[in-house]
């Protein structure tokens, strides 16, 4: 296998983008809105040709898809993306193999926990083990190791990325639970899901402060992908979930707070800004930008604006979401467009290609639309 990615050929254009995202994220108007695609494992796996499941299960597989998919992204997309790197990319498994749950590997899909508890049984039986004790945590380890010599003896100069971690509690708990079950005991018995929600703060921090020491950093600018919080009322957020992030965000989010949140939040928006005090946020597909931009507007950078049934067909039927996001959110800087949260495998790439250049000749400020 010969595969090639040379950073340094893409580093006017890195630059470029990064200092229209650093100005972005001051409140401030660059030449044009940033655009920032969440590009991945199965959007990269299903463009070139190789099944998903052998993505996330072959190490070889995964870092053939990953620095194509690179290529792809800088050389063909060309959107504003600033990183680059090979990364450890196990799928929405995490919270199984920390609590050694069964995991399903269906063909051409992402790999998924197979929920085997109610609720009670959770609260009852789950276990927080140190992680340095922990046989996943170290197989992932080793996994880790494995990808960086092989991608030093292709060759590559690339970074090599991969950190084990869980959602915070209410995603991690919808992650090995029912998520209609969770829901219903935070209504009928809030007290018996606070006892699980603790043990699921407790993993999590012995999980990011192992991560911390293994690669002997401390980390400071914290992402959270909460997605089920879009389900509760504002009022249940505040009393039952947002208490377990505040204190995630607290303890290592002292210089930034990031949240991605496939949505719909609109909901939350005030007391993200307001009480969780985000510094950046992915509102996901299923928000209003509309109900994002006076809420965040100077406060809270952010990206999204679109979603993936928008860039399942034609430009022509992608046009009039892009105006739509644009004209809403560029105005004073403070957000890039992108498709919230993931783009999945579905999305046509000739459309994503044309978007993105569509959304470049229509973004330029002063916003004209």
């Amino acid at each position: 296998m010969r595969l090639e990615f040379n950073s340094e050929k893409y580093q006017t254009q890195i630059e470029e983008s990064r200092r229209r995202l650093e100005i972005a994220r001051s409140f401030k108007e660059p030449d044009r809105v940033p655009i920032t695609i969440s590009t991945g494992g199965s959007f990269y796996s299903r463009l070139f040709g190789f099944n998903i499941r052998d993505y996330y299960t072959n190490l070889d597989v995964q870092i053939e898809v990953q620095v194509k998919g690179l290529k792809w992204a800088f050389e063909e997309l060309q959107d504003d993306r600033v990183g680059y790197g090979v990364n450890l990319d196990l799928g929405p498994v995490y919270e199984g193999i920390y609590f050694d749950l069964p995991i399903e590997y269906p063909d051409d899909t992402s790999p998924w926990v197979v929920r085997t508890m109610s609720l009670p049984e959770a609260v009852e039986r789950l276990k927080t083990p140190d992680p340095e004790d922990h046989p996943g945590i170290i197989e992932f380890y080793k996994k880790y190791e494995l990808l960086k010599e092989k991608v030093s003896k292709l060759g590559l100069n690339i970074p090599v990325g991969g950190r084990f971690g869980i959602h915070p509690p209410l995603s991690a708990a919808c992650g090995i639970l029912e998520p209609a079950e969770v829901f219903m005991y935070l209504v009928e018995d809030p007290q018996l899901v606070h006892r699980l929600f603790e043990k699921l703060l407790i993993a999590f921090i012995k999980i990011h402060d192992f991560g911390d020491k293994y690669f002997g950093v401390k980390t400071t600018h914290l992402g959270l992908a909460d997605d089920h919080s879009a389900f509760v009322s504002d009022e249940m957020y505040r009393q039952h979930i947002m208490p377990y992030n505040m204190l995630l965000y607290g303890r290592y989010g002292i210089n930034g707070r990031h949240l991605h949140a496939d949505g719909p939040n609109d909901h939350h928006f005030k007391t993200y800004a307001d009480i969780v005090k985000l510094t950046s946020m992915d509102i996901g597909g299923f928000s209003d930008i509309a109900n994002a931009k006076p809420v965040f507007k100077d406060k809270v950078f952010f990206s999204g604006g679109l979603n993936c049934k928008d860039l399942y067909y034609d430009l022509e039927t992608a046009e009039k979401a892009v105006r739509r996001a644009i004209s809403i959110g560029a105005p004073g800087g403070g957000y890039a467009l992108a498709v919230g949260g993931e783009t999945y495998a579905g999305v046509k790439p000739d459309t994503l290609i044309q978007m993105v250049k569509y959304a470049k000749e229509i973004g330029k400020y002063p916003i004209k639309i």
